[in-house]
Parts: structure tokens; sequence; C-alpha cells
């Protein structure tokens, strides 16, 4: 009980916020899905379940474990993740669905190793900056190691292929360095070397130029490319100020596809309105700020980084998913946090979170 009074409470009820919105969410918009595809309205909730009941394993223990263990773990973490990664590629080991390689397991149990990269990344990215933290001013001794690690792990998310995993552990890179003190001039250097091998990505796919087309002008192919955006657009009008209510979606039945994965959060818009999303939007922005705050309150350089760089995969992953469904980015297949369904992407949430709450406790109790 002692440990409850002393994480950090506003993190703490935003999280279970999240959480409470995210199973009620799921049931809502998986019923029909579920009772369609598999012949039992609950299928889906029930396996959303047991991944929130493996993720507050996770996190509670991840609540007792101390960053001096984190860091210890990075490398050999590091290491166990681009094997499963590696794996997943493999002819009749790797479990494909809809074209990607990007599951490992026997279905129905399943497991998403892209999910476990970006934390265990986000580990070795605060381990190897602390360690250069007199070096990272200079390009070849101080930023070049990290940003070769980070070019392997990219390189096989882009081979699954998962665009937008790669494009979030791109852009956490980015922003550790530049908090560990790497030189702007260096990072936009970077930016601009990396920029003509992302615009060769989305041109050489056919489908990322579809999805690019289709959020310029979605109407230009209402029927095929811009349909999940145009959708979107009509689940959050229609939702207008207060919303249909709990449960009266209408662009659930069958309108908007994976209503309950990568466009939860428009059924959100359509069914509590306005002020639901932005009690959303809240939510993740109390999570955000504590975590911030919680990093620049530490001295310690690894622990410093490792929660900027949690708070941020939290975030950004947020703030990715809301712009996608709210046409302000194109589409990408990115999981709300805590809300969306998702085994692998829940139990590895609740598990940063879990890090983070570890964190504030250890502060709350420095006789420890």
């Amino acid at each position: 009980m002692s440990g409850i009074r002393n994480v950090d409470r506003w993190m703490l009820v935003s999280l279970v916020a999240l959480l409470a919105i995210g199973i009620t969410m799921v049931l809502n918009t998986s019923y029909l899905f579920s009772l369609e595809r598999f012949g039992d309205g609950t299928y889906l909730f029930r396996k959303q379940l047991m991944a929130a009941g493996l993720g507050v394993l996770g996190l509670s223990l991840a609540l007792l474990v101390p960053p001096s263990a984190c860091r210890r773990l990075a490398c050999p973490l590091l290491v166990v993740t681009v094997v499963a990664l590696v794996l997943v590629l493999v002819p009749g080991v790797g479990v494909v669905r809809g074209g990607a390689h990007r599951w490992l397991g026997v279905s129905p149990f399943v497991f998403q190793p892209s999910e476990l990269a970006k934390v265990t990344f986000v580990l070795y990215l605060a381990y190897s900056l602390s360690r250069r933290a007199g070096r990272l001013d200079r390009f070849l001794p101080g930023m070049l190691p990290p940003l070769l690690v980070a070019g392997v792990f990219v390189a096989l998310l882009l081979a699954e292929p998962d665009f937008g995993s790669a494009f979030i552990l791109a852009v956490i890179t980015m922003a550790m360095l530049f908090v560990a003190g790497s030189q702007v001039k260096h990072l936009a250097c970077v930016a601009l070397a990396a920029l003509p091998a992302g615009v060769f990505l989305i041109m050489s796919a056919d489908y990322r130029m579809r999805r690019l087309l289709a959020f310029l002008d979605p109407w230009s192919d209402s029927a095929d490319s811009g349909f999940q955006i145009i959708q979107s657009y009509i689940a959050f009008g229609s939702g207008q100020l207060w919303g249909r209510g709990l449960g009266q979606s209408r662009q659930k039945l069958f309108y908007l596809p994976e209503a309950h994965t990568d466009f939860i959060y428009s059924v959100i818009g359509e069914e509590l309105g306005l002020w639901g999303a932005l009690l959303v939007v809240g939510l993740f922005g109390i999570l955000l700020f504590r975590g911030m705050r919680l990093a620049l309150e530490n001295e310690d350089s690894f622990t410093r980084l490792m929660v900027f760089g949690l708070t941020m995969l939290l975030g950004l992953q947020a703030l990715v998913h809301m712009s996608v469904v709210m046409g302000l980015v194109p589409t990408k297949g990115l999981v709300l946090p805590f809300v969306s369904y998702g085994g692998s992407a829940l139990a590895v949430h609740l598990t940063v979170a879990g890090m983070l709450l570890g964190v504030s406790w250890r502060r709350a109790r420095p006789c420890d």
C-alpha cells in the first residue's frame, strides 16, 4: 500500500482512466466484428482482458525494477529484440497477416516484437547516450554508434514492413540525441541525409503512395484509398459536441475499417463527441506532462533519458494515432496506447507505465 501512496497519483489516475476507456471501447467497437469473424461477440474483448491482465502483471513487476537494473539489462534486451525482429522475417517462423511479417507465436497466441523493440531501444539509447555524455558534441565518437544501431532497428522494422513503428523509433532517436546534448547542426545533417531515403521508401511502395495521395485529397479515390479517412471524418462530424451516445456509433457498423484498432479514436469522437475526444487528449496530456517533469527532476543521466524516451514513446504514438484519424497526417497503422485493441501493445504500454511509476515511487522514497 505504501507503494501506491508514493507513486505519481496524477499519472496513475490518468492511466487507470485511459485503460477503463479502452476496455469499454474495445468491447463497444469489436462486438459485431467478433460476432461475424469468430461467431462470438466477446472474443476480441476477452483477448484484450487477458492482455490487460498480463500488462498489469508487467506493470507491477516493472514498478519494482530500479533504473540501475534497467541499465544493466539494456544491452541483453537489445540483442534479444534484434533476434526476435529477425525471426519474424524467417519463412515458417514469423506469422504473416495481411502481407506483413510482424508476429511470432502460434495463433491465436501471437506477439508483436516491434512493440517490445521500441521500449528496448529506448533503454539502450538511454544507456549509450549516458555513457557518451562528454562526446556527443562530436559526430563520430558520440552520435554515430547509436545512430548505427537505430539504423539496424529501422531497417528490420521496414522489412516487416512496419513504417509507422520505424517512424516512431526514428523520431525518438533524434529527440533523445537532442536532449542528451548532441549539436543541432549534426542532427540537421542526419535529418537531411535521411530525407531522400524517406522519399524513396514512400515512392517505392504503391500502397504508401496511395495513402499519401489520399491524405492530400481523399475524395479523389473515395471508394478505395480515401475510404478510411472519409469515414473517420463522418464519425467526428456526426459526433458534434456531445456525441451520439455510448454504443450508438454508426460508422463502426462496418463502414469504418479497423474501428477497434487504428481508428478507435474516431468512434470515441462519434459516440462521446468533442468533449469525450478532448478528455482523452487531456488524459494523455497529464501523462506527458508528469513524465517530462519526472525526467527533469532526475539527476542521473540514464534515468532522465529513459523516462524522457518512454514518455515520448507513449505521447508520440498517441499524437500520431489521433492525427491520422483526423486527417492531419497520412494513414499509418498505429494503435492508441491503452485504448486500442492489441494485446502486444497493451501489455508493453502498461509495462512502460510501470517503469515510469516506479521511478516516481523511488523519488518519493529517497531513503531507498
